[in-house]
């Protein structure tokens, strides 16, 4: 018996699994795999969302520091009892709620740009679901980018009437494009505001504790640590950005551990405040006095925008469980615990913050206050950066020089000129008010004013882009745009007392973008209009009628298709031209990031024999373009990879009547993986056959340019045609004199164009063209700069504009 049952046991064990077995098998590796996922995703997020604390969360922090002083000065003097303090941390408590939570956590978050946020995450996403983009530079190849396709792609038949008429309309689109600089200007006047806000508020705690300390030697104090943080912006936030989150989560903890004991120690009926009956009995007892006072409240959820703004850097899940699981719990318990020691200690509202810290750990809560305070300026500071890079890749700011501070983290930028011009300003602010309760006013219009903007255009996001029913917006829009109505009404009536510098900032702000988008968008419409007739080229012949000379001409103009007027006007003071022309169009478009397989589109403008070619080069309009020195090399690959690619797949032949129009993208990886074209590399201070010129005249002056430009001497590529019998010879032919022409050397032609208005312009615009615009062309940074163009390799062509 015992023989059989190991028989048996060993058949079992020698019959294939059956299928159910197999089954059960695959589901538990499945589930196994799904689990380790899911940990390490979780492991991943919550890693974010520790890091979210120092960049996001710093400005909305700090707020206890200097709520409660704010709506309690003024028309609430004669208000400050016991109930009025539980009428105002009710209303603190639902504010938080409705806004920060409800709002961005809930619903905000969820509208982002393929991870990125902020106003101009919206406004891409709105111009890629509608063409209410004012610059007509789009083309139908950038709808086949991998992040153009974000988000629903059918069209919802409720939205078509409003779609239509926005589209129709340019004023509508004027408007749109109005509101969105308006809310851009606001975050750059909170870089203004948002540092001697906090600043002066965390160093009044030294004039708490010592009574010798006058308040100017609180401003100063507070100026020398302004003009200390402004100064360290060039090294780089990724330098110090690992303290940021252990400081902002100590602070929280900080903050949340005193107002449990307050609220424990001084008054635990605080807590029955969290009924919203308290917020009607405040307004019962307050009248319009206390409807006033919300411009000091709504700073409870001052920086709450950062959510939105700085979510490039984080991820939505990130941002859904610092806030509601750490940050939200540790305020609402501060806030009702100074609320608790305000009710019993009404004398101390004018320094609520630091009276009621225990006098065991005041000087390290006063050390994290202050290191707290200069974090969260640390962060709007660098989102100003952002604004500016952002406005500027949409034409809508003047060129400036953007410096990448970290070659491992996207977003962080650095301004030179930004930077000090805020730095001016925020003394400027401190010293002019030096009392932050009118720094306050201020700086409350210019948040609520950002977040109203944030509620408008998330409307139209769950219109167009979300293709939900305008039934659905309307709620939305009612809801909060009530809310914040309410409290940016309250901001209005404040203007007096301060809040006319977020007017007076934004309003230069909108100014200077509103003339250069102008500006821009005229100087477009004239090339526009008046580009080269491609039949006039055909009609001369390959040769165009002049001396074709060793080299490539990089032609470089904003015009996305046909050939710019600056050629023509070229040609017809110097009949020569260079025996290889590519027109090169640098220009952005409304997605976040562009990857590199998809920067460059070739075409061919004209019949094989010109030797005539297209290249767009694309940016997102969060991009940084880097000098990576190898663009010479990565066009010629692209050129030779297009020509190789149009002979296989026959996209355009010599008989078609179009040669302008068709592009192919070319993979910038996979030109550098596999090329149709050989590469060597050689030292560029050794090699002499760098050109074919016989010139001993350029060759000197070659060398003398590489001699100041020590950088540009790392390395020289040089090409080779493959040994391929089997290659057609008008391919081959085309190919050798493409790297013929690269070994002669490269010229950059620019145009250095004048705008004018015409004499039958109207006065406004003459203003706005002639005085304006050319103000701001002329302090701004050069093309030729900011594209990183060699000078020695550049020729510009003078033109005048009238536009």
């Amino acid at each position: 018996m015992h023989r059989v049952d190991i028989d048996h046991e060993r058949d079992a064990m020698e019959q294939p699994p059956s299928p159910a077995a197999e089954q059960t098998q695959l589901e538990r590796r499945k589930g196994t795999l799904a689990s380790k996922f899911m940990l390490v995703n979780i492991s991943s997020n919550l890693l974010l969302a520790y890091q979210s604390l120092g960049v996001v969360y710093g400005d909305l922090s700090t707020s206890p520091l200097y709520v409660y002083r704010s709506i309690f000065v003024g028309k609430l003097q004669n208000y400050q009892t016991s109930e009025a303090i539980f009428g105002a941390f009710s209303l603190i408590f639902w504010t938080i709620t409705l806004i920060p939570l409800l709002k961005y956590v809930f619903v905000v978050l969820s509208a982002d740009d393929n991870g990125e946020g902020g106003t101009f995450a919206l406004y891409s996403l709105l111009c890629r679901h509608a063409k209410f983009s004012l610059l007509p530079n789009q083309q139908a190849a950038d709808e086949e980018l991998s992040a153009y396709k974000y988000g629903s792609s059918g069209q919802s038949t409720s939205c078509l009437p409003l779609k239509r008429f926005l589209e129709k309309h340019k004023k509508s689109r004027t408007l749109l494009l109005i509101v969105v600089l308006l809310g851009a200007c606001m975050v750059i006047g909170d870089g203004v505001l948002t540092p001697a806000m906090s600043v002066i508020s965390s160093m009044s705690g030294i004039q708490a504790a010592t009574e010798h300390l006058s308040h100017g030697g609180v401003l100063i104090l507070s100026c020398i640590v302004l003009v200390g943080l402004f100064a360290l912006q060039h090294s780089g936030t990724h330098r110090v950005g690992f303290l940021f989150a252990p400081i902002v989560t100590i602070w929280l903890i900080s903050i949340f551990l005193i107002g449990l004991y307050n609220t424990i120690f001084w008054n635990p009926k605080i807590v029955s405040a969290l009924s919203p009956y308290y917020i009607i009995k405040f307004f019962k007892e307050t009248g319009k006095d206390g409807w006033v006072s919300l411009g000091g409240v709504l700073l409870s959820i001052a920086g709450s925008e950062a959510m939105f703004a700085d979510l490039g850097h984080f991820t939505t899940t990130s941002m859904r469980i610092a806030f509601p699981f750490f940050v939200y719990p540790c305020l609402v318990v501060q806030y009702m615990g100074q609320a608790a020691f305000l009710s019993k200690n009404i004398d101390s509202i004018p320094n609520s913050f630091y009276n009621s810290v225990p006098d065991s750990v005041y000087w390290p809560v006063f050390v994290i206050a202050t290191l707290s305070a200069i974090v969260g300026s640390q962060a709007v500071i660098t989102a100003t950066f952002s604004i500016v890079k952002q406005c500027n890749a949409l034409g809508c700011f003047p060129r400036v020089k953007i410096v990448h501070t970290s070659k491992h983290i996207k977003g962080q930028i650095y301004v030179p000129e930004i930077n000090w011009i805020l730095m001016i300003l925020t003394l400027a602010v401190a010293v002019g008010f030096q009392d932050t309760t009118l720094i306050g006013n201020a700086y409350g219009l210019a948040c609520m004013t950002v977040m109203f903007i944030t509620t408008f255009l998330m409307a139209l996001v769950i219109i167009f882009v979300w293709q939900k029913s305008v039934a659905l917006a309307i709620p939305f829009l009612l809801l909060f745009g009530l809310i914040e109505g309410v409290y940016l009404s309250s901001a209005f009536i404040k203007i007096p007392q301060g809040g006319w510098v977020s007017l007076v900032l934004s309003f230069a702000f909108l100014t200077i973008m509103f003339v250069w988008h102008y500006g821009t968008r005229k100087k477009y419409n004239f090339d526009l209009h008046n580009k080269v007739p491609l039949k006039w080229l055909l009609g001369l012949g390959p040769s165009l009628g002049i001396v074709r000379v060793p080299g490539i001409g990089l032609i470089y103009s904003e015009l996305a298709t046909g050939i710019p007027s600056i050629f023509s006007h070229f040609v017809t003071n110097l009949p020569a031209f260079h025996n290889v022309m590519v027109f090169v169009c640098v220009k952005s478009v409304p997605v976040p990031f562009v990857p590199p397989e998809e920067r460059f589109l070739i075409g061919r403008i004209c019949p094989r024999p010109y030797r005539m070619y297209r290249c767009i080069v694309r940016y997102g309009y969060k991009d940084i373009q880097r000098d990576d020195g190898n663009f010479e090399d990565l066009l010629i690959q692209s050129i030779a990879e297009f020509i190789q690619m149009e002979a296989v797949e026959q996209l355009s032949s010599s008989e078609s009547p179009s040669f302008d129009g068709r592009m192919a993208v070319i993979s910038t990886r996979s030109v550098q993986s596999g090329s149709t074209l050989l590469v060597s590399e050689e030292d560029f201070g050794i090699s002499n056959s760098i050109q074919s010129s016989k010139s001993l005249t350029l060759q000197s002056l070659r060398s003398a340019g590489d001699d100041e430009n020590p950088q540009m001497r790392r390395r020289r590529v040089r090409f080779h045609l493959p040994e391929n019998p089997g290659m057609d010879p008008a391919v081959r032919d085309e190919l050798s004199d493409l790297i013929d022409a690269k070994e002669a050397g490269v010229a950059y032609i620019m145009g250095h164009s004048y705008v004018k208005a015409r004499r039958s312009a109207s006065f406004m615009k003459k203003l706005v063209i002639d005085i304006g615009y050319s103000f701001l062309r002329k302090n701004c940074r050069g093309p030729a700069v900011a594209l990183n163009i060699p000078h020695i390799s550049l020729i510009e062509v003078g033109m005048i504009y009238y536009v």
